[in-house]
């Protein structure tokens, strides 16, 4: 993508988008830093309309307006579809992600399912089996992790390249039950539960999560425990896209989920930090898991464990 051709609207409203995204999302923006000029406007355009979505849902609106918002947000999606959105629109968001739409290969049926899935959060919805909470996962993440990869792309003559999608999806389903335990507490004041209800009773912790201790008698380590087993067990899979992309948006992957992969690791260590606060990284180790991803390492480390799994 060449900027240098971009209108000054359109720049405008990516760096609108841009701006955003490094208020908002210190993670996120810190992984697409990693990308060339291009790639980083239009994933800078995905998380702003994404994060517009998630404030609808987040907002202090009584539930109807809610969804009188989301569908109002759908309709603006219907028009970047049909090539309605005009670069002087009074809209940067819509105008931003109308051309990134353009200029890469966005499933934006993907942020319908976004949608969607804020619309089971405002419906207060709650989940009984973890195939049941995968659903949700899929909607609010999974498919952030296929439009995702509209915008890098797999690398030429990448092998089970047409996998890409499916490895996008569990990842971003390995994120999504990360935030799911470290924002447990918080999810809780705002009187909403993900953890599948099956799962809190086998540990004792169907009461819920309203203060800095656990449930009396509960075994909330060994919920958490389970989790993060499972949690590691998404990442391992989603992982194998690292070798499927370029070196630099494999870069940007590696950077966003290694620092998820570390909140994980802090979590399974004290599992009641998540009730006493918000479990977060430090700069330093942010840098590193940065430069660990533009090394390549951890792409060529899942490429090696992936040719051993070949039959």
């Amino acid at each position: 993508m060449d900027t240098t051709q971009t209108p000054p609207p359109v720049q405008a409203a990516y760096g609108y988008c841009e701006t955003v995204t490094a208020r908002q999302a210190r993670n996120f923006a810190y992984g697409i830093r990693l990308l060339p000029a291009g790639k980083r406007q239009a994933m800078s355009a995905l998380y702003a309309f994404s994060r517009r979505v998630d404030d609808i849902g987040d907002g202090s609106l009584a539930p109807d307006a809610k969804r009188r918002r989301l569908e109002a947000t759908r309709d603006v999606l219907d028009r970047i579809r049909r090539g309605a959105v005009d670069e002087d629109d009074t809209d940067p968001v819509a105008v931003a992600l109308a051309d990134a739409a353009r200029r890469f290969p966005l499933p934006l049926e993907g942020l319908d399912e976004l949608i969607d899935g804020v619309l089971m959060d405002v419906r207060g919805r709650t989940y009984e089996t973890w195939d049941d909470l995968k659903v949700y996962c899929r909607c609010v993440a999974g498919a952030i992790g296929r439009l995702s990869l509209g915008v890098f792309g797999t690398a030429p003559g990448a092998r089970d390249a047409e996998r890409a999608p499916e490895y996008a999806d569990t990842l971003g389903l390995a994120l999504q039950l990360t935030n799911i335990l470290r924002d447990l507490r918080e999810d809780a004041a705002n009187g909403r539960s993900y953890l599948p209800a099956e799962e809190l009773a086998k540990f004792g912790c169907s009461d819920g999560f309203r203060g800095a201790t656990p449930p009396p008698g509960a075994d909330f380590a060994g919920l958490v425990h389970h989790e993060v087993r499972r949690a590691r067990a998404l990442f391992a899979q989603g992982y194998r896209l690292l070798p499927l992309l370029d070196r630099r948006s494999g870069a940007c992957v590696a950077a966003m989920a290694g620092i998820y992969r570390r909140l994980l690791d802090r979590i399974e260590r004290d599992p009641g930090a998540v009730l006493r606060g918000r479990v977060s990284l430090p700069g330093r180790e942010k840098a590193y898991v940065a430069v660990r991803g533009l090394s390549g390492l951890d792409a060529r480390t899942v490429a090696r464990r992936t040719e051993g799994t070949r039959p």
